[in-house]
């Protein structure tokens, strides 16, 4: 697998860029350049120069460190929203379609209404009762893929839940639960995981443009999404504040979805043969 990895190009850009960006977002307070909330208004809509690297906002806030700041909120809210959707829709495909009956019909109905949204119009709804803000960003983007990792997760169970070592414990009296967690649920982690890196960029491109619209991380806290939000408000003489903090999205997400892809191909034998 790691010789499959290293033969791929693309995967090795992707794994270089995800590990770029999670650099940035941990060493964020060492790197940045200035602190990302102090402002001066004399310097405001500063270009490019050797004070701001990449510029001022309409405040005089350094544009580079807030984008580097803003890099903690977006990949922390990717990760954090795909792991949670990938615990609880892994968890309710694998025991509702292993207990099978009233619950699996009543998951494949709930999935088919789920899914029949578009992701950011779930997400805007689930936010009408969550409320805004970093937590209720990461729990509604984490809902609103539940359901596809549930579906995932059903494929595998069907064709264990019938196989000799979970026969052999239901023999001996193991329950439900008890052979979902123990004995399915460590199957279905490999496709899961993979799944888990792609959907990290989709949670993104979701969470900034939630922010861009301004039902996500608010200001003054840095984000990609506000951050392009705040430019576009002056983008006929200052188009620049859009184009940096949607370049760092553009690099994040592209980082995330070549790893994704390569890790789909390693772990899937056939393609990688």
């Amino acid at each position: 697998m790691l010789r499959a990895l290293l033969r791929n190009k693309t995967t090795v850009v992707g794994l270089v860029l995800t590990a770029l960006l999670v650099a940035v977002a941990v060493f964020a307070p060492w790197i940045a350049p200035h602190d990302p909330y102090e402002q001066s208004m004399k310097d405001r809509l500063e270009p490019p120069c050797a004070k701001y690297l990449l510029g001022a906002d309409r405040l005089g806030r350094d544009v580079l460190s807030r984008i580097i700041y803003a890099s903690r909120i977006s990949i922390g809210i990717g990760f954090g929203s795909a792991l949670l959707g990938a615990v609880v829709g892994s968890f309710w495909g694998v025991f509702a379609t292993f207990k099978g009956g009233l619950m699996e019909s009543l998951m494949i109905k709930s999935i088919d209404i789920m899914m029949s949204f578009p992701t950011l119009v779930l997400c805007l709804l689930l936010l009408t009762v969550l409320g805004s803000g970093l937590l209720g960003v990461m729990v509604a983007i984490g809902i609103a893929f539940a359901p596809r990792f549930a579906r995932l997760s059903r494929g595998p169970t069907l064709a264990l839940r019938n196989i000799e070592f979970v026969e052999a414990s239901r023999a001996i009296g193991a329950s439900d639960l008890r052979i979902s967690l123990r004995h399915i649920l460590p199957n279905v982690i490999g496709p899961v995981s993979v799944m888990v890196v792609m959907w990290i960029a989709t949670a993104i491109r979701i969470e900034a443009t939630l922010s861009f619209l301004g039902f996500g991380v608010g200001p003054p806290v840095p984000s990609w999404g506000n951050m392009i939000q705040e430019g576009f408000r002056n983008l006929s003489f200052a188009p620049l504040l859009s184009v940096f903090p949607g370049s760092a999205l553009l690099v994040a997400v592209l980082g995330f979805n070549l790893l994704g892809d390569g890790l789909r191909d390693i772990f899937d034998p056939k393609i990688r043969e």
